[in-house]
């Protein structure tokens, strides 16, 4: 078996990619709003923060009922507690990356980790 996965994402309005590229670590979603729309849910979670990275477009979130306004560039992490909802402008897409992890769980990062041959 290869030490990798790889795919290929379209135009999809949301693509999870635990399935697809068989991740043990952490959930990743690429979603896209059309213009004036907005996910048609507020949530939370019980562990998991979740790290979003505006790739296009504008919008707002919505966290513990403060707007915060998104444009392509911004990255915003949640605590799993924080109450959120993603809206994308009347005039524009807003197409984001979402990176779902257990709180607290990094133990070391890429210098720390790496193995250079």
């Amino acid at each position: 078996m290869a030490n990798y996965a790889k795919t290929n994402i379209g135009n999809e309005g949301r693509v999870e990619l635990h399935e697809t590229l068989s991740l043990t670590g952490a959930e990743i979603s690429i979603n896209k709003l059309p213009a004036g729309a907005s996910v048609p849910f507020i949530h939370s979670h019980k562990n998991d923060e979740e790290i979003y990275g505006i790739i296009a477009g504008k919008g707002k979130a919505i966290i513990d009922d403060e707007e915060i306004n998104l444009t392509t560039g911004d990255w915003l992490r949640i605590s799993p507690a924080g109450k959120r909802q993603f809206f994308a402008s009347k005039d524009s897409e807003l197409t984001y990356i979402c990176i779902q992890v257990k709180e607290n769980s990094l133990e070391g990062f890429t210098t720390d980790d790496g193995i250079i041959y």
